[in-house]
């Protein structure tokens, strides 16, 4: 996900529940450690979003499971000044009962209620490869993609030279993710979506 700090960003750090007050209903904005961020997305990701949206919607059809993928989602994670906007998550919807905030405000806080997260890639990389990998491991969440369709990720993260790379993480039983970079041709081999018919290029193509 592309996040370019709003020039704008006030002063004083907020805190989410500040953040959900002021901006819960403006898609444009996510909070990082009390810091507001001004989320500006390009065309070509937004393609990239809703590929990736179709096709797992198209697989939780097929497999019948009680799956949704809501237009909008904020993920408050463990850090208490932060919400994330996943470009694409897949929700539990038998889960939901036990989300607090959920019947007022489309905000989930448990990783038990979180099947999947996507985040396309763009100018402030590091978040995506780094911090919510991080956050996403903490709250136990099954499987992350991070699409990172330009190539614009660190040389550490996805080689040399760098290329369009879905880095696939996959959560293991230590709470960690196993990482697999794959590219052209490759399957994507989802824990949560294992009928899925799918190659890396089919989503990095997109956009």
């Amino acid at each position: 996900m592309a996040l370019a700090r709003d020039r704008f960003t006030p002063s004083t750090s907020l805190s989410f529940d500040a953040f959900l007050a002021q901006y819960g209903d403006d898609h444009r904005y996510e909070l990082i450690d009390g810091e507001l961020f001004d989320l500006e997305p390009t065309g070509p990701h937004e393609q990239v979003a809703a590929t990736i949206a179709r096709w797992l919607n198209d697989d939780i059809m097929q497999q019948g499971a009680d799956y949704f993928i809501p237009h909008r989602c904020l993920i408050q994670p463990l850090a208490n000044q932060t919400g994330f906007r996943p470009d694409v998550i897949v929700l539990d919807r038998a889960a939901l009962a036990q989300e607090p905030l959920w019947a007022s405000q489309p905000v989930v806080t448990l990783g038990s209620t979180i099947k999947f997260v996507a985040e396309v890639v763009s100018s402030n990389w590091q978040n995506d490869y780094a911090r919510k990998l991080e956050d996403y491991a903490l709250l136990g969440i099954p499987e992350y993609w991070i699409v990172d369709h330009q190539g614009l990720g660190g040389e550490f993260f996805i080689g040399r030279p760098k290329q369009p790379t879905l880095t696939l993480c996959i959560l293991n039983s230590e709470g960690r993710y196993e990482r697999q970079l794959l590219r052209g041709d490759q399957r994507i081999t989802s824990s949560i979506f294992p009928n899925l018919n799918l190659t890396a290029q089919a989503i990095l193509g997109v956009g």
